[in-house]
């Protein structure tokens, strides 16, 4: 049975550039503090945002680019259980169908950089990005998958499928 914590609801935005390369944060903060992931951020539920607005909000917010919810997919949901033993996360998992034209100057959550997806395999990123956040961005982006993760530490990372929705 996993513990009390708190669940927290966020975004990922995966954004690339004219080349095809994803824009990168390496993050300044925790979580994943000292590693490289896409931009993202906490749903503001107090105002009763959307997934999609705050992706909006998020990306605009990280990288100056403004993106309608229209040049947005979503192609997955994950419900993560005791990530890093200190949260539960319900995360949309959004690609930007439209590029991003320059690299986004530095913030305080980080500096960015853009990597073709093979470059990524080599980068510091957190262990649950590597073994199942990319192979989800690889094999679902044009689709819809609704997934659950249990991430309790000191346990084998287990992902499970509970809906594919063809593209």
């Amino acid at each position: 049975m996993t513990s009390a914590l708190a669940y927290k609801i966020a975004v990922l935005v995966f954004l690339e550039n004219p080349a095809g390369e994803q824009l990168l944060l390496l993050r300044a903060k925790p979580p994943n503090l000292g590693v490289w992931s896409p931009i993202g951020g906490k749903l503001e539920t107090s105002t009763g945002e959307s997934p999609f607005e705050c992706a909006v909000r998020e990306t605009r917010e990280e990288t100056g680019f403004e993106l309608a919810p229209s040049d947005l997919h979503l192609f997955a949901m994950i419900a993560e259980k005791a990530y890093e033993g200190e949260a539960h996360w319900l995360l949309f998992l959004f690609r930007a169908t439209r590029p991003i034209p320059t690299l986004p100057p530095t913030i305080s959550e980080g500096r960015f950089g853009f990597f073709s997806r093979a470059a990524i395999e080599a980068l510091p990123i957190p262990e649950t990005d590597r073994t199942a956040l990319w192979p989800i961005y690889d094999r679902y982006r044009d689709k819809f998958v609704a997934l659950r993760a249990d991430c309790a530490p000191g346990k084998p990372l287990r992902v499970e499928i509970e809906q594919i929705t063809p593209a």
